[in-house]
């Protein structure tokens, strides 16, 4: 975080919760129960706005009028949330990939390639 956005949420933020990654989330106080409602995030560590859960996500863009509950039951069909891994050591190279040996399966016998008429 620069200087100036800490310096902006000493000032003008006031603290509405924290995620599971260690995120922090603001509102201004100044525009505290206007119809537009200044909201932000303060990220633990490296920016990246992946690590913001769905919830939060909901709350930031004003789709929510509240903020999430902290430690709420997830439903039995919902999965963590994980952030985005391109870059990373565990990101997903399907078959075929160059990292991956850049060799892939062949293709079966229903397959047809186009040819224009």
């Amino acid at each position: 975080m620069s200087f100036g956005t800490w310096l902006f949420t000493r000032l003008h933020g006031a603290l509405v919760g924290t995620d599971g990654f260690g995120n922090r989330y603001y509102i201004d106080r100044r525009t505290k129960g206007q119809k537009r409602e200044r909201r932000w995030v303060m990220y633990k560590g490296a920016p990246e706005a992946s690590k913001v859960p769905p919830e939060w996500h909901a709350w930031l863009h004003s789709n929510l009028a509240e903020p999430p509950v902290q430690g709420t039951k997830p439903k039995a069909w919902q999965k963590p949330h994980i952030p985005n891994l391109t870059g990373t050591g565990q990101a997903y190279l399907p078959p075929g990939h160059t990292l991956m040996g850049g060799h892939r399966s062949k293709a079966t016998g229903d397959y047809e390639p186009w040819t224009p008429a």
